[in-house]
């Protein structure tokens, strides 16, 4: 995946998010304000539960629109091999078995999978375990995640 995709293709996927986000915390709460939602005894808790999904969902859109800001304000920074992994660096990652993948490093939505044809690309951020171990590294040094069975040594090998 190239680095001039990977910002476009972030924010368009927020936005979807944020829009089936912001419609089903509309419908969640039409449905807890809706008269068949009254309670019919002091245990009926229908219209309270669908309070919780409609603020939980206001919620989940509200962080969504964050990133969304935050990624509209993002300068997208060039690396070479000599210049220390930052926010906007786009890294490849080689494990021990010889298998490959990349890493976004972005200021928001971790987690996120970015799918073009056969390549994958993962958004993390300098939060995360990965991301922390990551920050002020070059091309060519080993980061190690995990601990443990869960141990992983990978090498950078790709840094742009």
């Amino acid at each position: 995946m190239r680095k001039s995709e990977i910002l476009p293709e972030i924010m368009a996927t927020l936005s979807a998010d944020l829009k089936t986000l912001t419609e089903a915390a509309r419908m969640a709460h039409a449905a807890a304000t809706h008269a068949e939602c009254l309670p019919d005894n002091k245990y009926d808790t229908t219209g309270l539960e669908a309070s919780y999904i409609a603020q939980g969902q206001a919620n989940r859109a509200q962080d969504i629109r964050k990133s969304l800001e935050n990624y509209r304000k993002l300068t997208i920074r060039t690396f070479d091999e000599e210049t220390p992994i930052r926010l906007t660096a786009l890294v490849t990652l080689e494990a021990d078995d010889g298998s490959c993948r990349q890493i976004f490093l972005g200021p928001d939505a971790g987690g996120l999978k970015l799918v073009d044809g056969n390549d994958e690309c993962i958004v993390i951020t300098p939060e995360s375990p990965l991301g922390r171990a990551l920050l002020g590294k070059i091309c060519g040094d080993e980061v190690t995640t995990g601990s443990g069975e869960a141990r992983r040594i990978s090498t950078i090998v790709a840094v742009v």
